[in-house]
């Protein structure tokens, strides 16, 4: 992936569903990981789990709405590696009051939006200089097709009738990022992308996914593991490109 020996990770919210399996599969393609967590005891519990198969995993406190909880991870990384090479953005909600345009819970819609693009803006920010220092660093954005206005637009989409004002409109701000980074990052060797795992059976879905947490994990890691040479920022899914 780069020059680097080993590449250096941070998941966020990685002590449970996709983001636990994608810091378990960066860890067996060789990459020290940092499990970011907001809860101390779970985010424990989890890279103890991992550290028990024998893979080099880290707990680290992290809170993606907390300007000091941020800063604080970002220095600990500074003072233990350095550099960091791979941020997978990963912490996000679902909140079930949201809904339709005229019907979504305010407060719901606050949420999604402080979590899902604001909270990963922030992390985005802290990490950069870290990032800078890697040979081939890779941002991945947890994005859905929710989040594609294109698709929103498309009344034979399948999914056309799942309106989540603040879910898909948080995921579509977070597409927003994914490109203005590649803008504004073109002469570096940063490449951001948006991943989209599908439906997938998590607590964030409501257990309805139909692909388990591991299966979606790896398509997100292979994207994470690029090439000092890869240098497209794509939003996509498993099957291929998706429209913005």
């Amino acid at each position: 992936m780069a020059h680097h020996a080993q590449p250096i990770a941070l998941v966020t919210g990685a002590n449970k569903g996709i983001g636990f399996q994608i810091a378990r599969q960066l860890a067996q393609n060789g990459a020290a990981v940092l499990l970011g967590a907001r809860d101390a005891d779970r985010g424990s519990a989890a890279a103890k789990e991992l550290l028990a198969e024998g893979l080099q995993v880290t707990f680290i406190q992290i809170d993606i709405t907390n300007a000091q909880s941020i800063a604080a991870a970002a220095a600990q990384i500074d003072t233990a590696y350095g550099r960091l090479d791979i941020l997978v953005n990963n912490a996000g909600i679902a909140d079930y009051s949201d809904g339709a345009p005229s019907v979504a819970a305010l407060d719901a819609v606050r949420r999604e939006i402080e979590v899902n693009f604001i909270g990963a803006l922030a992390v985005t920010q802290s990490m950069l200089a870290l990032l800078r220092r890697s040979d081939a660093g890779r941002i991945v954005n947890m994005s859905s097709s929710l989040g594609s206005l294109t698709l929103n637009g498309d009344a034979s989409w399948p999914f056309y009738d799942v309106r989540l004002i603040g879910y898909n409109a948080s995921k579509a701000a977070l597409n927003m990022l994914t490109i203005q980074l590649n803008a504004e990052l073109h002469d570096t060797r940063i490449t951001a992308v948006s991943a989209c795992p599908g439906l997938v059976n998590t607590e964030l879905s409501g257990n309805r996914g139909d692909r388990t947490p591991a299966e979606a994990a790896a398509f997100v890691v292979q994207l994470a593991l690029r090439r000092e040479e890869d240098r497209q920022g794509v939003y996509q899914s498993e099957q291929g490109a998706l429209p913005w």
